[in-house]
């Protein structure tokens, strides 16, 4: 598997990035929604801190995801309609956007409770508000509604997918499997630019 991009793959890393991010996001999502039904002790808030660390990982992972997206060339699109690869964007966006935001309420509502953040227990991150109850509350509704929003752009964005691949039967989805590699060099658009 190539480490860069070309016409007809996503790069090694790249995908790398991609499902472990995925893995990673979902998976402590569904972690989080399981512990906040457990009984308070200290099983859970040693769960709580693995929480936060996975959701600090993601944060630094995005990161680097996007600078690496800046070195590597991307892999020219299926042709598809205007309306198709705007919703596309939009989606891509905001699928961008509740990465960052997510990580970024939940280290706030911690703050905002006045706990220490620890990575994994290595070090302790600064806290990024005072300590205020009622904004510790804001902020934890704040990340919980972010969660739910973004599995419903999970849902388009994996409609997308399964839409180009089952009904258009193109190479979008293909081309970002692990293994996957697209069946023909792909045609672009008049006027896109690979």
């Amino acid at each position: 598997m190539p480490l860069r991009s070309d016409a007809t793959r996503w790069s090694t890393i790249t995908k790398t990035f991609h499902w472990t991010m995925a893995l990673l996001i979902l998976g402590n999502g569904f972690f989080a929604l399981w512990m906040d039904g457990l009984k308070p002790s200290m099983e859970k808030i040693n769960m709580f801190a693995l929480h936060k660390s996975i959701g600090l990982t993601v944060l630094a992972l995005f990161f680097l995801r996007l600078v690496w997206r800046l070195a590597d060339r991307r892999p020219p699109e299926d042709a598809a309609p205007r309306w198709q690869r705007v919703a596309a964007q939009v989606v891509h966006g905001f699928l961008y956007l509740l990465i960052v935001a997510l990580p970024l309420t939940g280290w706030a509502f911690n703050s905002a409770h006045g706990y220490p953040l620890q990575y994994f227990k290595q070090f302790n991150l600064p806290a990024l508000v005072e300590k205020n109850d009622a904004l510790s509350s804001v902020f934890g509704e704040v990340h919980e509604y972010l969660f739910w929003f973004l599995i419903l752009v999970l849902v388009a964005h994996v409609g997308g997918a399964l839409k180009h691949h089952l009904i258009d039967r193109d190479d979008t989805l293909r081309r970002m499997l692990p293994f996957g590699r697209a069946k023909r060099a792909t045609p672009t658009l008049p006027g896109d630019t690979p």
